[in-house]
């Protein structure tokens, strides 16, 4: 048995978290394998909505586990929200006994918020465009060493150790001005982590294996997109962990030759949350509608997205990344009603024409190449059946695949988890 992967091909809100919902009944195990709570994979079924920050996405699917594995960093106040509000529409994680965290994933301290906020400020015009979530300083204190992690708040010295990467955090926030008063934070995350003390607390790499020496199918769930990767992404307008099937690897605890299917997922267009470089950015009206008719706006914080068109030389330099075997197209019934769509298939860049993603995309800004391609009028949230896709549809998957050398093996033409074709 091997461990699939399933990852954004873009800068994120690919539409994740809806296909490994769709997914989830083939696998015994759900695994999140990176990020923090700025992810925001959106759900719907049976006439509700959810937004999942932390929760690996397969949660709503009775026989399947789900883990949070040792590379994600987990805010407990998030988190408790999060379990909270799945009770209150009555999914209740506690009694389904169907959650469990790993003891390696890092904590989210309050200071570290305080510290994201100061350094953004501190950035000015060129700040990064951070969710202002705390994720980037506390992946800082795990690669520095000082950070703390699940399994010890078990501990007998936790406070202590907490007391100590706190004043470690005031001073380097007294550099920034006047340390903000988070007393009351620092409450709600103590009351959090007796809450998280009730799941059961697991090794990642070791739960994993047992689950594949028993034969069982294990699906690891990557958050943000393969182009915000730290090492691989548009740097520094990136987030704060590897992204890619590679951090799989380190973020569950996963041996390379472990890995099965690699799944990717695209939009049929592109959107970015945040700064940075955005080679294919529409700046106009037509950006416009496609945020308007998209609904482009963040799941957990609600920030427009910018948009614009599919950049093929970006999604085969992911596909090349992550060794992607199987393609997703979401929002396909975005583009409906479009007389035209356009694919970059080049771009101009230093004064050559290139079609791979180059070094530096922030300083030197690549500019597109398009073709044209006829677009579709046919609604499309209707369609349940292969045989009812539009064939202007069906030339623009078909041209696809022939350029990324990938299948698409499912099409999204909608939020609904019924809303997802199984094309081959």
């Amino acid at each position: 048995m091997a461990v699939d992967v399933l990852l954004g091909l873009q800068w994120g809100d690919e539409g994740k978290g809806k296909i490994v919902d769709v997914l989830a009944p083939q696998y015994d195990l759900i695994a999140r394998f990176q990020g923090g709570p700025n992810a925001g994979h959106t759900l719907e079924f049976d006439g509700k909505k959810f937004v999942l920050n932390t929760i690996p996405s397969g949660i709503f699917e009775k026989h399947t586990m789900n883990l949070i594995g040792n590379g994600v960093v987990i805010d407990p106040i998030i988190l408790k929200r999060e379990i909270d509000k799945l009770k209150e529409a009555g999914h209740d994680l506690l009694a389904k006994k169907n959650l469990m965290i790993a003891r390696k994933a890092h904590l989210i301290l309050p200071t570290h918020q305080l510290l994201d906020a100061s350094s953004e400020k501190k950035m000015g015009d060129g700040k990064i465009g951070s969710t202002l979530k705390g994720i980037g300083p506390t992946y800082m204190d795990k690669t520095g060493r000082n950070g703390l992690r699940v399994g010890d708040i078990n501990l007998p010295d936790f406070k202590e150790k907490y007391q100590k990467l706190v004043d470690k955090h005031r001073s380097i926030l007294a550099n920034y001005g006047e340390i903000e008063d988070f007393s009351e934070r620092e409450k709600a995350f103590f009351e959090a982590l007796e809450l998280l003390k009730q799941f059961p607390h697991v090794d990642s790499e070791h739960l994993v294996a047992q689950y594949l020496k028993e034969g069982k199918k294990v699906l690891a769930e990557g958050a943000q997109g393969t182009m915000l990767d730290i090492d691989f992404g548009s740097y520094p307008f990136v987030t704060s962990s590897n992204t890619t099937t590679a951090g799989a690897c380190t973020g569950l605890g996963i041996a390379p030759n472990k890995i099965g299917e690699v799944v990717g997922i695209f939009k049929a267009y592109c959107t970015r949350v945040g700064g940075g470089p955005f080679p294919t950015e529409l700046d106009n009206e037509v950006g416009e509608e496609l945020r308007k008719i998209g609904h482009e706006f963040g799941a957990t914080t609600g920030r427009p997205r910018r948009t614009g068109w599919i950049d093929l030389p970006a999604l085969k330099y992911a596909i090349m990344l992550n060794g992607v075997t199987q393609l997703v197209m979401t929002k396909a019934d975005v583009l409906s009603g479009f007389e035209k769509i356009y694919a970059c298939t080049h771009y101009k860049y230093n004064g050559e024409v290139i079609d791979y993603m180059p070094y530096d995309i922030c300083t030197i800004k690549p500019e597109p190449i398009y073709e044209e391609i006829d677009g579709w009028n046919e609604d499309l949230t209707g369609i349940r059946a292969i045989d009812e896709i539009p064939a202007k549809l069906k030339a623009y998957i078909a041209y696809l695949e022939k350029h990324l050398e990938v299948p698409v093996k499912y099409l999204s033409v909608g939020p609904d988890r019924l809303q997802t074709l199984v094309l081959n």
